[in-house]
């Protein structure tokens, strides 16, 4: 009798958390990321969360693209290292942040940008919705309206930031910018197609595309220590 032998999987760490400060985060991703360029073997991790109402901006971002003046802002801004414009987070958004080192996968940053467009498309065809990308855009759009911002980091092929799929979030907050810096696309939610859903419900969606997409066994784990660290 002959066995088949089932292709070794990379582990990915699955961090399923709550609302959480931005700058909290992103100090997450940073120490994640700094252990896997001095320690390479260590297992990749997808963060699942979502953010109070904050906007944030790429490293050569435009702040044209902001309708307010940034040095008397009342509302929590930060420019940060991923590519790509300003956009918006806010709770009903669900934001993921894959740390993935890419040696293991594919070396190139396009093929990387395409799988996590993937990852989305197939999560909106669980629900009968047909997600598309858009030529010479990055992100994931129905029906005209772009419902998945995608901006990322890549430090010795390791991978931080990631996508924001805009689930049921208010959606106010998008009037303040340009998102993306595109003018002539609106944004949308998944809310517009399907009234009642939630950001717990496309969870266990996101973490199950991300799985098939990228090809990793996906263990539930959490955090420990980084929290206290400043």
């Amino acid at each position: 009798m002959i066995h088949s032998i089932e292709p070794h999987r990379n582990r990915c760490l699955l961090y399923n958390q709550g609302l959480m400060p931005y700058l909290e985060a992103h100090r997450w991703q940073r120490s994640l990321l700094n252990e896997r360029i001095h320690n390479p073997s260590l297992d990749d991790v997808l963060i699942l969360l979502e953010h109070p109402p904050v906007y944030t901006l790429g490293q050569g971002a435009n702040s044209d693209f902001l309708k307010f003046d940034i040095d008397k802002s009342p509302y929590d801004v930060h420019r940060v290292e991923r590519g790509g414009e300003v956009t918006y987070h806010c709770p009903g958004q669900l934001v993921g942040y894959p740390i993935l080192n890419l040696q293991s996968y594919c070396k190139d940053l396009h093929w990387y940008l395409r799988q996590l467009e993937e990852v989305i498309i197939r999560v909106l065809a669980v629900y009968g919705l047909q997600g598309e990308r858009v030529p010479a855009f990055t992100g994931v759009w129905l029906e005209g309206r772009k419902v998945a911002a995608i901006g990322i980091k890549v430090s010795r092929w390791i991978t931080m930031h990631g996508f924001a799929l805009n689930v049921c979030p208010d959606m106010t907050g998008f009037e303040r910018i340009v998102p993306c810096g595109i003018s002539d696309k609106p944004v949308g939610s998944l809310a517009e197609w399907i009234p009642a859903i939630t950001c717990q419900e496309i969870r266990f969606y996101v973490a199950q595309s991300f799985a098939e997409v990228f090809g990793v066994e996906l263990v539930e784990s959490q955090p420990q220590g980084f929290f206290q660290c400043e």
